[in-house]
């Protein structure tokens, strides 16, 4: 991305109406909240040299533009209709579904792999970690449990199924996006902190893969293999790709342990096998991605070379290294 002085500034008014929305006392503040942030987003993701992200932006306004509207229509019925409790069940499902379009969830997530796949790693990890605080800030504050729990469930198989298939990396990361939603809104029922550590976390995982599929600039599973890489930047890969999909050894699991661990001494267990069994899934589309990467290293093209600047490779050491150390750090935390 190209940080030009206008991009700055929507980026920082970005930020700021996130800040607008979780601040504000009422519900009239919080939809002006995400009103400014589509409005600077969309100049973000916007580049006249390139038509599929034209064609992402135009995508993301509609859309975000229906949940708005529904949103809005939803605040006034509950000012208008406040004190008549037959329609409160009503008003949370549909304040819940206007929150869960605005950020991507099933049953209204087909915006979301089709606009990642149009923008570039910058957008797409701000979209995936940023665009997803004020929804789910408000979301926290009015929410129907039962509701909650399906939406919860069908999060964590559309996201294990649709990723499958997937041969585009943007698709892939937005499926896992979709995944990681679900264990996202169990924490948010469970604790805020819980919630905030949860998305602290996957956002430090996902702009590693970001950041790395940056500076290789690839974005379809193939180029894995047919890029000029080393094997201790597959090494990399490999232990970024399991730590996103939460096996055991590294930090990407922890989080999920603390969900687990609450899911089963409240005694729901069908929702933890759910959850074990879509992680499985995931895994294993990762391990086939890795896997291919590190047998397919006869595709070499002489004249294909990567250059990586040292302080770039450090730093991906380093991330990796934090990786690994997730089951240290981990084990300190509950003592």
């Amino acid at each position: 991305m190209f940080f030009n002085s206008n991009k700055m500034f929507f980026l920082f008014i970005l930020m700021f109406s996130t800040l607008i929305s979780i601040s504000s006392n009422s519900w009239f503040g919080c939809w002006i909240g995400l009103e400014i942030n589509l409005l600077s987003f969309i100049p973000l993701i916007s580049n006249s040299n390139n038509l599929l992200s034209t064609e992402a932006s135009l995508k993301y306004f509609l859309t975000q533009s229906i949940a708005s509207i529904n949103l809005l229509f939803t605040i006034l019925i509950k000012m208008i209709l406040l004190k008549n409790f037959e329609m409160n069940n009503f008003i949370t499902i549909m304040l819940n579904s206007s929150l869960l379009m605005k950020m991507g969830s099933t049953p209204f997530h087909f915006w979301f792999p089709n606009i990642i796949e149009g923008l570039s790693w910058f957008n797409s990890f701000i979209l995936m970690t940023w665009q997803k605080i004020t929804p789910m800030i408000l979301l926290s504050y009015y929410f129907n449990m039962n509701f909650l729990l399906f939406i919860v469930i069908f999060n964590v198989i559309i996201g294990a199924i649709g990723g499958l298939n997937q041969t585009s990396l943007p698709k892939l990361l937005a499926f896992s996006s979709i995944n990681n939603l679900g264990w996202m809104i169990m924490a948010i029922m469970i604790s805020e902190n819980l919630w905030f550590f949860y998305l602290f976390i996957y956002s430090f995982m996902i702009s590693i893969m970001c950041f790395m599929f940056y500076i290789f600039n690839v974005f379809f599973i193939n180029q894995l293999f047919i890029n000029n890489m080393n094997s201790f930047i597959k090494i990399n890969l490999m232990i970024n790709f399991l730590s996103l999909g939460g096996l055991p050894p590294f930090i990407g699991f922890f989080p999920k342990w603390i969900i687990i661990n609450f899911l089963i001494n409240n005694n729901l267990y069908l929702l933890t096998f759910i959850f074990i069994m879509m992680s499985l899934i995931m895994l294993f589309f990762y391990i086939r991605i890795i896997y291919s990467a590190f047998m397919f290293n006869y595709l070499k093209m002489k004249w294909f070379k990567i250059f990586i600047k040292n302080n770039y490779f450090l730093l991906i050491n380093f991330f990796s290294f934090i990786s690994i150390s997730g089951i240290c750090l981990s084990t300190f935390f509950f003592y």
